[in-house]
């Protein structure tokens, strides 16, 4: 079942041009990461699919209704296509269980026991119950992300898109983030990954998708990428990659 369709997706600031003519799809349990060199647009292409910018051509369709066209609430979309931020984006005046309340409460309308029964029910699963009255100032940032990846949960998407989620991490913290992110590709949540995390890509996902200067260079299955890459740009990538 498809669930995104972008087609001729365009994105420029100004002269800028950062995307240009994007076309893939998401179905229904893919997990699909996206790689390629800082300054591709990788994460422009996943800010643009989650609303935050505005593409300047172009579309995008969930379950083949356009949301560029103003008809769908922002919020409401974001509910359904969720997104984790390589900053964590968490309310620092608010509590870890609090943050993961206030979205269901506010977009979703639950009341606070539905939403507090939810919210426990991902922390647990990410390993963060204990630390529900704590601030995000008190935790590490491998902490932070788990918290922000039930925050995302907790609003039950459809399809969670993720932005970098390890790139501001400690080394020694990028793991348990990522065994988080393993674990839901194993129990079939439909994944856009931007990421560095080479063997995440390798490993846990169905389609990789490889960008540069604004386009889709070379999408396959990971052994097709990693393994017999057909495109120069993406070998030359992938050659510094292993190097690094």
């Amino acid at each position: 079942m498809e669930i995104l369709k972008i087609e001729h997706l365009s994105k420029a600031f100004g002269a800028h041009v950062v995307l240009r003519d994007v076309d893939f799809t998401v179905s229904k349990g893919d997990v699909i990461s996206i790689i390629g060199a800082s300054g591709s647009g990788k994460s422009t292409l996943l800010r643009c699919i989650n609303l935050l910018e505005t593409p300047t051509s172009g579309s995008i369709l969930y379950h083949g209704k356009s949301v560029t066209d103003g008809s769908i609430s922002a919020p409401k979309y974001r509910s359904r296509v969720g997104m984790v931020f390589q900053s964590f984006n968490l309310f620092d005046n608010m509590t870890v269980l609090e943050n993961c309340m206030v979205g269901q409460i506010k977009v979703l309308k639950k009341n606070k026991r539905d939403a507090r029964s939810t919210a426990m029910h991902y922390l647990e699963k990410v390993g963060m119950a204990p630390y529900i009255n704590a601030r995000p100032r008190q935790l590490s940032g491998g902490q932070k992300q788990r918290v922000a990846i039930a925050r995302a949960l907790a609003m039950d998407p459809e399809v969670l898109l993720f932005d970098e989620p390890t790139s501001a991490l400690d080394p020694e913290m990028v793991g348990e983030v990522l065994a988080v992110m393993q674990q839901l590709a194993k129990e079939g949540m439909t994944m856009l990954v931007v990421t560095h995390e080479m063997a995440f890509a390798r490993d846990v996902s169905d389609r990789v998708v490889f960008m540069a200067d604004g386009v889709i260079c070379e999408e396959g299955t990971p052994a097709e990428i990693f393994g017999d890459p057909k495109q120069q740009l993406t070998r030359d990538f992938l050659a510094r990659f292993r190097r690094g």
